[in-house]
């Protein structure tokens, strides 16, 4: 695979400070049952980094000392991490938000059937990715007879109640572009979204967040074969707008790998970009348990055009939305 880091070293990228911390966004690991062609994160089944017990431990007394408003879990697929559900118990327990970034397929895996059911008895949000309504464009991104079963998984979801009008269990799906472009408007590709799926399965969900492709890892080495990284990044470059750098991520979240290092995002993190701490060492989440990060630079690059080009993408879908 291609690496990205050394094309987006050199940048114009306005600097960024970090405003108050609400989310702590934690990658239980690299561990997938997918292997999807626009996944930042390079998971896939034979992935080995797995965030072990004790860093589980870290993960929730941070969250007590940190005064954490949302948790965010991510992957690979966070479900297969064996602390997964011990993780979001205690979590909820202290009456945090939980968010789980689900890939749907894994909640129709063998051995995780009762996935959904425990999602839905412990009131996580459930943020699931389906780059299209129609099957082929979702087949040809992640894998044959994907669409099928994210159909299936989505169904489930559905009969406990996620993404039905006064259940209070939010079902959030994420789309992507097919290739080097930018999302089209959040809320107009929601309404075909909301309609299409309706129409042909009879499914429902809560909203639609659209997120841009960054040009990293598994994307980026893509773009470098195809020889359209240099043409990407112009593209990302001309369509910045300034109105978007308030509300990126990055400046109210953190982003904990498999290890317990802290990163400004989880882009950063794929990239190995890590926060730095005392003797310019990089950050672990215990370091942070009782300091005070307001106001501290962010790590900033190229790629973070990605996050400000266009209607912006974050964690949260697009930054005009958001605001």
């Amino acid at each position: 695979m291609h690496a990205t880091l050394p094309l987006l070293q050199s940048t114009d990228f306005p600097p960024l400070e970090r405003g108050e911390l609400e989310t702590l966004q934690v990658n239980l690991g690299y561990l997938c049952n997918q292997t999807c062609l626009h996944c930042h994160v390079n998971a896939g089944p034979r992935r080995k980094e797995v965030m072990d017990e004790a860093t589980v431990k870290t993960v929730l007394d941070y969250l007590i000392a940190g005064n954490i408003q949302t948790l965010d879990l991510t992957g690979g697929a966070p479900e297969m991490n064996p602390h997964f559900r011990h993780l979001v118990r205690e979590a909820r327990a202290l009456g945090i938000r939980v968010i789980d970034r689900c890939n749907l397929t894994i909640l129709e895996e063998e051995g995780h059937e009762d996935t959904a059911a425990f999602l839905a008895a412990q009131g996580v949000e459930v943020v699931a990715s389906l780059p299209c309504y129609q099957s082929d464009n979702v087949d040809a991104q992640r894998g044959k007879g994907t669409f099928d079963t994210s159909i299936q998984a989505l169904k489930r979801l559905n009969a406990l109640g996620y993404g039905i009008e006064g259940s209070g269990l939010i079902l959030t799906l994420v789309y992507n572009p097919q290739g080097p472009s930018l999302p089209p408007s959040q809320l107009e590709l929601e309404a075909a979204y909301k309609r299409e799926l309706r129409i042909r399965h009879g499914i429902e969900f809560s909203r639609l967040f659209t997120i841009t492709n960054m040009p990293i890892q598994r994307f980026g080495s893509t773009l470098i074969s195809r020889g359209e990284f240099a043409s990407y990044m112009q593209f990302l470059k001309e369509a910045y707008s300034e109105d978007n750098l308030p509300g990126v991520m990055c400046r109210s979240l953190i982003s904990i790998d498999w290890q317990g290092y802290v990163y400004d995002c989880d882009f950063n993190q794929m990239l190995n970009l890590p926060m730095l701490g005392e003797g310019g060492k990089r950050a672990h989440l215990r370091e942070l348990m009782h300091q005070d990060i307001t106001g501290r630079a962010i790590v900033v690059m190229d790629h973070c055009y990605g996050c400000t080009a266009g209607q912006g993408s974050s964690c949260g879908g697009s930054l005009e939305s958001v605001s």
